[in-house]
């Protein structure tokens, strides 16, 4: 088991949203922004870095802190630091790019930076890019950036609007590009030219909404970004850094929607709410990188990533979302696995979408969850709230053999616990109300192959799904 990675690919108590992974050296060093176990709004945390071998995407290593709120020198005590990215500069030094809005009132969105010697920092303040007079139309927001060539180009934009800020619908033009002076990486040089807009005829509803991101991939630059519909990301294509750009389609939905018969959120394989990632080229394959939504809503979110395929023609096609992601292969079928690794979630009434400006939903919808606080490094993750009619589900798996299964539960549940492999149904587990963590097994018959698994409750109660064995 420890020569496997899941999704989430990092601990279970870590909880790191809008990642940028990029190669440096030898190593693939992921960026992102860092939100709190249960937090009450987005981004709580400090920056922090993880890394892992280029030819080796299991051994994820944790950097530390790389950049803390403090260290702006205009934090006052509140506000948060959004989506950051990070470039090799020409000047042979790490520059780090992070949105900081220490409030929705006056001119206070800015995209600032600090530098480094090290990817891994640590980071020193380095000053703002000035985006004014143009943030009325392209908000200074999940800025990312690109060096190629000897230049360096900045990506930024939100479809958000804010009166308060003087900012209306009517006036958002969408995505934006700048490109900046390479000898100090922070002078504007010329006005920005939009990437994408937040509505289209060729876009429909995948119009661009924020979390900007650019790779090169042969001689194509792809322009990764979140849509307006906000459980996807997509990409759009161009010849050049500043395009323009030719949408090409989702790569990934956090609910698979798109894919089979999943039409909208309700109907999703998954709960849904913001993603925010982009692109990997490591060790001849292609990976995206994207965020899982945990604590029925969107305020701390969890890294994951699949294998995508480039082809022929540039184009890539939707992905569906995995428990294996980064492993390169299926998971093996036997062993333990913990709870937390299911990839679809969703209720008897279905999936909702969880927005910041939204109440979690109500009733017997299961969700993803910790005991302990924040950064306890707890072992323990597990899917709560279990109850009638709740699926989860997890993919795939290399069966040989496998002849029983185990789950290991506790709560009021009292029931059947249902195991299908996608087509049929495998195992019929019976449950009993347990105070402490209880494993209930049975006979499973199940043919050897590649096969998801997918646990359906049935009976009184809820249940805390913990884990499960497979013999």
């Amino acid at each position: 088991m420890s020569n496997q990675v899941f999704n989430p690919y990092l601990p279970s108590w870590e909880y790191i949203p809008d990642g940028e992974p990029h190669i440096f050296g030898d190593r693939v060093y992921v960026y992102g922004s860092h939100d709190k176990f249960n937090g009450k709004t987005f981004c709580m945390n400090d920056y922090v870095c993880w890394s892992a071998p280029v030819d080796n995407l299991k051994e994820w290593r944790y950097e530390g802190v790389i950049w803390k709120k403090s260290d702006d020198p205009n934090y006052k005590g509140r506000g948060s630091m959004y989506a950051p990215d990070v470039c090799l500069a020409p000047d042979g030094r790490y520059y780090i790019y992070y949105a900081f809005a220490p409030g929705i009132t006056g001119k206070s969105w800015a995209i600032r930076c600090a530098v480094s010697d090290s990817p891994a920092g640590s980071f020193k303040y380095h000053g703002e890019v000035n985006l004014y007079p143009y943030s009325k139309q392209f908000l200074p927001f999940d800025p990312a950036v690109y060096v190629g060539d000897g230049r360096v180009w900045l990506y930024y934009g939100s479809a958000m609007f804010f009166p308060v800020l003087g900012v209306s619908k009517k006036n958002i033009k969408g995505g934006a590009v700048v490109e900046l002076d390479p000898n100090d990486m922070l002078t504007v040089l010329g006005k920005p030219k939009q990437t994408l807009p937040i509505m289209g005829k060729e876009l429909g509803e995948h119009g661009f909404f924020e979390a900007s991101s650019m790779r090169k991939i042969g001689d194509k630059y792809y322009f990764v970004y979140s849509s307006s519909i906000g459980h996807e990301l997509c990409y759009a294509t161009g010849n050049s850094p500043d395009g323009p750009f030719k949408y090409g389609g989702t790569i990934v939905s956090i609910g698979d929607i798109g894919l089979k018969n999943h039409k909208n959120v309700r109907c999703a394989s998954n709960y849904t709410g913001n993603t925010h990632g982009s692109i990997l080229e490591a060790d001849g394959k292609h990976y995206i990188f994207y965020h899982r939504q945990t604590n029925l809503h969107c305020y701390s979110r969890q890294a994951c990533a699949e294998e995508i395929k480039i082809e022929n023609d540039g184009s890539i096609k939707q992905v569906e979302v995995t428990s294996c992601g980064l492993n390169g292969k299926p998971l093996i079928g036997k062993g333990k696995y913990e709870a937390r690794i299911a990839c679809n979630l969703s209720s008897k009434k279905g999936c909702r979408f969880y927005g910041g400006l939204f109440k979690s939903p109500k009733g017997c919808h299961p969700y993803f969850t910790q005991s302990g606080k924040d950064r306890e490094n707890s072992p323990d993750q597990y899917i709560a709230n279990f109850c009638n009619g709740a699926v989860a589900g997890f993919k795939y798996f290399e069966f040989v053999g496998a002849n029983k299964i185990s789950v290991e539960v506790c709560g009021s549940g009292n029931g059947v616990m249902t195991v299908n492999d996608g087509d049929k149904p495998v195992a019929s587990i019976n449950i009993k109300p347990c105070k402490t963590r209880t494993w209930y097994s049975a006979d499973m018959n199940i043919e050897n192959g590649i096969k998801p698994l997918y646990f359906t409750y049935s009976g009184k109660g809820k249940l805390n799904f913990i884990s499960f064995s497979i013999e």
